[in-house]
């Protein structure tokens, strides 16, 4: 088929798996700042503490693990679980036609009318291999302990998101590689915000600069929402804030 076999039709598929990756980070992102909610309404600390309230389905970052745990969302996970490994796979078959098609090793590039004016748009390869080695450091931290056991039975389940968050970013170290690749993510999205757009057509003069904007607040967004969650349990974990 024309769709995978030329090359606008892996950077089509490749346009497709990344917009559907930045709407799970949206809403991934969402649920997680649920738990800065809980701690400016008290919640947080009360929640995670008390079984009964817990169990009860106390608190906004409770109710929405419970909504990722339900079976729609089981069976999305397979799908996104694709869409990783499509968007990892032709990123990957991007870059080595590049380097073939320029005669040797050089760094990710497109053309276009942004002309790589970045330096995530020269290193969206290098950002890709970094945003997949902590991907996997961060499913050993939530996905493992939360869904694996749920979905295959392998592994100790852990029912409280709240102390599972505490657990995680109680350490400073921890804290600080997370906010490392929600830099190498942030970087990733502003360059593949717009090239996705332009991929698909949308790449007016007009509407371009537009779109490069865009890309920019969704990325930031997406980030400030991953990074407060992540500060917000480090605090809660530290007894820095909360009860």
């Amino acid at each position: 088929m024309f769709i995978f076999n030329s090359s606008i039709g892996k950077k089509f598929i490749q346009a497709v798996s990344g917009a559907f990756l930045i709407i799970f980070l949206l809403l991934h992102g969402t649920i997680n700042f649920f738990s800065v909610i809980d701690s400016f309404t008290g919640k947080y600390g009360i929640v995670a503490a008390d079984e009964k309230l817990f169990s009860a389905g106390d608190g906004l970052f409770k109710l929405g693990c419970d909504f990722m745990s339900t079976p729609v969302i089981d069976i999305v996970v397979p799908i996104l679980a694709l869409g990783f490994v499509v968007h990892i796979g032709y990123g990957i078959w991007l870059t080595v036609k590049n380097i073939r098609a320029r005669g040797g090793i050089k760094r990710y590039e497109v053309a276009s009318k942004a002309a790589a004016d970045s330096w995530s748009a020269k290193n969206m390869f290098v950002l890709g291999i970094i945003i997949l080695g902590f991907l996997c450091f961060h499913l050993t931290h939530f996905w493992a302990k939360m869904q694996l056991p749920e979905m295959f039975g392998i592994g100790n389940f852990e029912n409280n998101p709240y102390l599972l968050l505490n657990a995680t970013f109680g350490h400073w170290w921890v804290l600080v590689l997370y906010i490392i690749w929600f830099a190498a993510i942030f970087m990733h999205l502003v360059h593949g915000f717009w090239s996705m757009f332009q991929t698909v057509g949308w790449d007016g003069k007009t509407w371009f600069k537009r779109i490069k904007v865009i890309g920019v607040i969704v990325a930031c967004l997406i980030v400030l929402l991953f990074v407060t969650t992540a500060c917000n349990a480090f605090l809660q974990a530290n007894g820095i804030i909360g009860a």
